[in-house]
């Protein structure tokens, strides 16, 4: 899970307020949950919540390519670590885009990742990443929803929102999010290598080291670059 520096909490209309627990058992029903996925849930989390539906009847916007709501839950955690395997599971669960939003001793935090219908089978949601913003104190100052014309673009702008990096201009989300994985992909290669580095003992490998992490690091400011 990727973490932004600079995160912001949204205020939902209370019009489009829900607030029903959402029982883990529904979970495991829709959801192919094996033993250890389901300790997991018993262990992190506390109780979910569907606290809010954004949609054309509660919001006023129009559905539009593939997002036909979006919803918000709300998870009451005991540790405050949570697996990404537990949200995933949550996501395959419930066929529309959820924005999670985390509550442990008294700090909020909002988990989300770039889902959509599959292009290539029919019934199914892609489901990439998740991307997280940092820990606030659950009182703190909420910004308002961002101005959209319809449902999607809100979508696309509450993911952006909880992206390290900025896009670049005219980017695309999904262009965005392909470059923000390769360039997470090459910063974890970067410090594999940094690791290998520190342990070798033979010079000629040193130097065939070093010359990886000077062609990555080119790399990884290529792709950071906005």
């Amino acid at each position: 899970m990727t973490q932004l520096a600079n995160p912001a909490l949204f205020s939902f209309p209370p019009q489009a307020q829900v607030g029903r627990v959402l029982p883990k058992s529904k979970i495991y029903e829709h959801g192919r949950i094996g033993t250890a996925l389901r300790e997991r849930f018993v262990k992190q989390v506390e109780q979910i919540t569907w606290q809010y539906k954004l949609a054309p009847e509660t919001i006023n916007l129009p559905a539009r390519a593939g997002v036909a709501e979006i919803e918000i839950f709300d998870l009451a955690l005991k540790t405050e670590t949570l697996v990404d395997d537990v949200l995933r599971a949550i996501d395959r669960a419930i066929p529309l885009p959820i924005l999670f939003q985390l509550h442990y001793q008294g700090r909020t935090r909002m988990v989300a990742t770039y889902k959509r219908p599959s292009a290539a089978e029919a019934g199914k949601w892609v489901i990439d990443s998740y991307f997280a913003s940092e820990w606030q104190p659950a009182g703190a100052a909420r910004e308002p929803l961002p101005i959209a014309l319809d449902l999607h673009s809100l979508y696309e702008q509450l993911l952006r929102s909880l992206l390290p990096q900025a896009a670049r201009p005219g980017e695309r989300l999904p262009e965005q999010l392909e470059r923000l994985t390769r360039l997470r992909s090459r910063q974890n290669e970067y410090n594999q290598l940094e690791t290998r580095l520190h342990k070798e003992k033979q010079f000629n490998r040193k130097v065939a080291l070093n010359a990886e992490l000077r062609a990555l690091k080119t790399e990884i400011d290529q792709l950071a670059t906005h």
